[in-house]
């Protein structure tokens, strides 16, 4: 029913040169808007966007999720209804900002041993290891492995960046021995065993949430890796600048998080209230 719509909205992503992730993603939350509503497009308004979004809120939809509809059906109005949008009877939510679940070293190591398949096993001690998104990863080909240098070559990024970050020495290994075993990849470093294709993100993820339960830890993610690694550099006095550089940040204020979860002890930071000879000043 809506298929005229979708393909005039995928083909003004395209224009935008927008990812084809980002197309996908947006389609599929504007499917689901157009067949909720149930409307013929021509005819829908910014208060059908808002209620929706407010039904979707009643649904439990946290806010995040719910700003990528407004992103999604905001652009679908403007760039295919030409319909003018209001922010005023469509506003974006305001996010909760909760502090992200970071493991201690001891918790990486417990979750690499848990993990019996190599290829996964190399793919999360990379991303620990160099502070890389899962998106990222997956996309990784042989050649950006540079031993000479001891980097990566970071492409495809979210923010369209090409970034260079650390290969460390105990990764390089492992992915050495990943390397030989699994047949000597040229193109892909990681591919479908099946298919040669790029993994999907939703294998990675699968097959951590299967390896931390073994392990005994909860809450992990790949992302947690990444935020392990940022907060492990930050407790080590790494400069944040070169954090966000690592990462691939282009707001600062991105990286300024993980000083909210860094062990404090170890940045050396004494609360005041404790005097100079370890007891509260009177």
């Amino acid at each position: 029913m809506y298929e005229k719509y979708l393909l005039q909205f995928e083909e003004a992503g395209k224009i935008r040169n927008l990812k084809e992730r980002s197309i996908n993603c947006y389609k599929n939350y504007v499917s689901y808007f157009l067949n909720y509503m149930g409307k013929v497009p021509e005819d829908l308004t910014c208060q059908d966007v808002r209620s929706f979004l407010l039904a979707k809120k009643d649904d439990g939809l946290k806010a995040t999720t719910l700003n990528l509809y407004n992103s999604a059906i905001r652009f679908f109005y403007r760039n295919v209804l030409h319909v003018l949008w209001d922010d005023i009877t469509v506003p974006r939510m305001i996010k909760e900002y909760k502090l992200p679940t970071v493991l201690s070293s001891e918790g990486i190591d417990r979750l690499l041993n848990a993990t019996s398949d190599l290829k996964y096993k190399a793919i999360f001690a990379t991303m620990y290891s160099s502070g890389m998104r899962v998106s990222e990863v997956v996309h990784l080909h042989y050649e950006d492995i540079s031993r000479t240098h001891m980097q990566i070559h970071v492409r495809d990024t979210k923010n369209r960046m090409d970034r260079y970050t650390i290969l460390s020495e105990r990764n390089l290994a492992l992915l050495t021995e990943y390397w030989f075993a699994c047949g000597k990849p040229r193109d892909i470093l990681f591919p479908n065993k099946f298919t040669g294709e790029y993994l999907t993100v939703s294998s990675v993820e699968q097959v951590i949430r299967r390896s931390a339960a073994a392990a005994g830890l909860s809450g992990v993610t790949p992302h947690c890796l990444r935020h392990s690694f940022a907060t492990h550099l930050m407790e080590q006095g790494v400069e944040p600048r070169n954090i966000q550089a690592l990462l691939g940040h282009r707001d600062p204020k991105s990286t300024e998080v993980y000083l909210h979860v860094s062990n404090k002890s170890l940045m050396g930071i004494r609360s005041p209230f404790d005097g100079k000879d370890g007891t509260a000043n009177g």
